[in-house]
C-alpha cells in the first residue's frame, strides 16, 4: 500500500474522488490517503476528510512566521506518515523550496486547463475570455515554476459558450477519473 496525502484549500472534490477510489475504486489496495492539508480552516474538504476517516492538518499560514516554518511541519507529518505521493487537489497555495526539497518528484498537481496554455488561478476565466473552444485538464509534476513541471496526462473537451461556471462543471467530470486513473498508474508504476 502506497501512502498519499492530499493538500486542498477548498471544497475537496478532488479529495473526495481520490478517498472513494481508496476505499471502494481503482486505488483499493494499491493506496490510502493518511493526510490531508488544508490552508483554510472552514473549507468543506475538512468535513469531507472527516467523513472518509482521514487524519486532517488543517493551519492558518498567518499563524506561522514563514512558508519554510509551515512547510516544514507539514513536511515532518508526511515523514512521519511515510507520503510516497503528494496530490494537489485545489491548493491555492504555491508549493515553496521546503516542500520541494524535501518531495522533489512526489508532488503533482491538477490544474483545469490545458498547460502550458493558461497558468494560474483564474486558468478557466482567463480561457473563456480569450474565446477558446476546447478547454481541458492537465495533471503534471509540480515544481519551482507556477503550472510549469512536466505534464503527465491532458485531457480536453470542447465548449462552444461563455460560462466559465459550466466549463468549471464540465472539467470537474473529466478531473475526477484523470486524477484517479494518473495516480493509480504513477503509484503502480505505469507511468513514471
Amino acid at each position: 500500500m502506497k501512502n498519499i496525502a492530499v493538500f486542498a484549500s477548498g471544497s475537496g472534490t478532488n479529495f473526495e474522488a481520490l478517498a472513494q477510489a481508496c476505499e471502494a475504486g481503482a486505488l483499493k489496495g494499491v493506496a490510502r490517503i493518511v493526510l490531508m492539508v488544508c490552508d483554510k480552516p472552514g473549507a468543506a474538504v475538512i468535513a469531507r476528510a472527516e467523513r472518509f476517516g482521514v487524519e486532517s492538518f488543517v493551519f492558518s499560514p498567518k499563524s506561522y512566521g514563514s512558508k519554510s516554518e509551515f512547510e516544514g511541519v507539514i513536511s515532518d507529518m508526511m515523514d512521519e506518515r511515510g507520503v510516497d505521493l503528494v496530490c494537489l487537489a485545489g491548493y491555492m497555495r504555491i508549493v515553496g523550496d521546503t516542500l520541494l526539497s524535501r518531495y522533489e518528484g512526489k508532488i503533482i498537481n491538477i490544474h483545469p486547463s490545458l498547460l502550458p496554455s493558461f497558468k494560474g488561478a483564474h486558468a478557466v476565466e482567463d480561457a473563456v475570455e480569450y474565446g477558446v473552444k476546447v478547454f481541458g485538464i492537465t495533471i503534471h509534476w509540480v515544481n519551482a515554476a507556477l503550472d510549469g513541471g512536466k505534464i503527465i496526462a491532458q485531457r480536453s473537451f470542447d465548449y462552444e459558450g461563455s460560462d466559465a461556471a459550466e466549463v468549471h462543471r464540465l472539467g470537474q467530470v473529466i478531473e475526477h477519473q484523470l486524477y484517479v486513473d494518473t495516480v493509480l498508474k504513477l503509484l503502480t508504476g505505469a507511468v513514471k
